[in-house]
């Protein structure tokens, strides 16, 4: 497990965190990509932001719906693979 500390920095009006390389390059990270985060259980989770095109006549809501119900569910589908 890669670990590192880092301090909060002011950035403009916001406040931010620099990453250490290792980290940006396992997650394949680079500038101008877009990444999500999460709070869980008192951690801040980030991933890099897996951005598809959509197919004519799909709407983002629809992939918004879509990817709340994955993500409400993930347990219970992954449990339905040993069936």
């Amino acid at each position: 497990m890669l670990h590192a500390d880092r301090k909060v920095l002011k950035i403009g009006n916001s406040l931010g965190v620099t990453f250490p390389i290792e980290f940006l390059q396992k997650l394949d990270i680079h500038q101008g990509d877009e990444i999500q985060m999460e709070l869980e259980n008192n951690q801040i989770v980030i991933k890099k932001s897996n951005k598809v095109n959509l197919p004519k006549g799909i709407s983002k809501d629809f992939f918004d719906v879509l990817n709340e119900t994955i993500e409400e569910y993930d347990e219970t589908i992954k449990g339905l693979i040993d069936r």
